[in-house]
């Protein structure tokens, strides 16, 4: 019996291309004259090609080819023609190496000329380009701006907690924060994960018969605000009402630093002078837990909104009970509704 030959590298199965990154080489290795892009399909990369040598080589390497007209060069071509046209809002366009063509996004606030446009300045490349429409505007999707979340002030950087949202008769929204930590107005407020825009402080109280408020116009494009407070863990909170709080009554603290922390009131119509002499009149104080950084943070019961830190009792950390021996100071928020003729919602 004649021995059966080893088997050698040519006969050992050529793995399946799985890697997006080593497909894209493949296709950068071509060129953009031999290959069209990469896509997958059926579970599989596929690696448009040009030329049946090209074919071979993607096959070699355990990509899936797919012969196609145009080649990367040629559709960036066609791109390049788009780029070149201005003044067409809500429109977009970008390679779509799965037909081989440009994809067009056309919404319906884009001028009217829009489609005629696009298709006199591709008219050199027949089926090139393929149209699809689409409802509404192409706009910034705005980012959430809740009670509770970390906002930071412009001119300075520091840092504080968004109290509750809340509306004028007009409709105009406003931001609720601490007086403390912006004294003035004029400055410009920012969400602190990703610094949109929030928008201008324009009245606030810190002092006296004021107690310890601020109020931010809250109109920039670059966000929403809702009349939710954020708890820790993603839970959101609707807060439909507001009230002055009552000795005794339990509430929920919330602020960007330690979260959300229960406690009770202790006082009321208390008048608080804090290390740097400021006297403030009015305020309520709970034994609940707070630490730097959750100042302007709201205080709520329910859907009940009670009060905005102000601040209190030096402590570090909050243990799991989160209060017991804190004492902290609040702004009753609805002597600030009152004030201003504002509404929580």
């Amino acid at each position: 019996m004649i021995p059966a030959a080893p088997a050698t590298a040519a006969d050992d199965p050529v793995k399946p291309l799985t890697e997006p990154a080593r497909a894209a080489a493949l296709a950068d290795d071509l060129g953009d004259t031999r290959s069209g892009g990469v896509y997958h399909e059926d579970g599989k990369l596929v690696v448009t090609v040009t030329d049946q040598a090209a074919a071979r080589t993607v096959r070699a390497t355990g990509g899936t080819p797919k012969l196609v007209v145009r080649s990367t060069a040629q559709l960036k071509g066609v791109l390049h023609d788009l780029d070149e046209l201005e003044n067409l809002p809500n429109t977009a366009w970008g390679i779509d190496p799965r037909t081989n063509q440009v994809s067009v996004d056309i919404f319906d606030g884009a001028p009217a000329d829009s489609q005629e446009r696009i298709e006199k300045s591709t008219a050199g490349d027949p089926g090139a380009v393929r149209i699809d429409r689409f409802k509404g505007e192409i706009a910034p999707k705005a980012t959430d701006l809740r009670g509770g979340n970390r906002i930071r002030w412009r001119s300075a950087g520091g840092g504080c907690t968004a109290g509750f949202n809340t509306k004028d008769s007009k409709g105009r929204i406003y931001t609720l924060t601490a007086g403390h930590c912006a004294v003035g107005t004029g400055y410009g407020w920012y969400m602190d994960w990703n610094y949109a825009d929030i928008g201008t402080q324009t009245a606030y109280g810190y002092g006296g018969t004021k107690g310890d408020w601020a109020m931010i116009r809250a109109n920039s494009p670059d966000i929403r605000p809702l009349g939710t407070v954020r708890y820790h863990g993603g839970i959101y909170k609707q807060i439909d009402r507001s009230r002055y709080p009552v000795i005794g009554d339990p509430i929920h603290r919330i602020g960007a630093a330690s979260q959300d922390k229960t406690g009770h009131v202790t006082k009321e119509n208390v008048t608080v002078t804090d290390r740097d002499g400021v006297q403030m009149r009015g305020m309520f104080a709970s034994n609940v837990c707070a630490l730097p950084g959750d100042s302007g943070g709201p205080a709520l019961w329910g859907t009940t909104a009670l009060g905005l830190l102000s601040g209190g009792s030096g402590e570090e950390r909050c243990n799991s009970s989160s209060s017991g021996s804190y004492q902290n100071y609040f702004m009753p928020v609805q002597r600030v509704l009152d004030l201003r003729g504002l509404r929580v919602y």
